[in-house]
This record gives structure tokens, sequence and C-alpha cells, in this order.
């Protein structure tokens, strides 16, 4: 995508110029997330591998984004992105 720009070729006083628009292929899931099952009071991770590397992910619980905090840990890595649930309860199911 940074190469889209306006490029020219010069010789003398004559210019040729020309528009380069590269699109980006969308980002798409190489490994969706699995279903887990964990016991109270455990950790759990989930994670997914990406077709592009460091592409913004949001997590969520059904309605509600999830920031890091005590909670819950968001790692990347490249093309996978993790959630750590720490301490999991009930609710978390």
């Amino acid at each position: 995508k940074s190469d889209s720009d306006t490029y020219t070729c010069d010789i003398g006083d004559a210019q040729s110029r020309a528009k380069l628009v590269v699109q980006e292929s969308p980002v798409l899931f190489k490994k969706e997330l699995r279903n887990e099952e964990a016991k109270e009071g455990k950790q759990v991770k989930l994670s997914c591998e990406l077709s592009k590397p460091d592409a913004p992910v949001k997590w969520m619980k059904g309605d509600t984004v999830l920031c890091a905090s005590e909670k819950y840990e968001l790692k990347q890595r490249g093309t996978v992105a993790e959630l750590i649930i720490r301490d999991v309860t009930a609710r978390d199911s």
C-alpha cells in the first residue's frame, strides 16, 4: 500500500506520469478460534492465525470489547493473535 503514489519518467523537457494505486488484500483467518473448556480458577488461551502479520485485532466477549487488564492479556506476534483469560469463572463462558 505504501508504494501507492504518482511516478514520473523525465527525459530532458519531456515527462511522462502515472499514478499507482495498490489495493490491499483483505485479512483472512488462516486458523480460526476453537472452542475451549476449562476448570474454574484456571487460565485459558484463545488464539487465531491471520493471513497478514500485525493486522489490527479486536477481541470481544459478546458485544463488549475486551481491553488488557488483570483478567485479560492480549498478545499479537506476527500473524498469531492470542487472548489469555486468567482465573476463569462461570461468567467467562
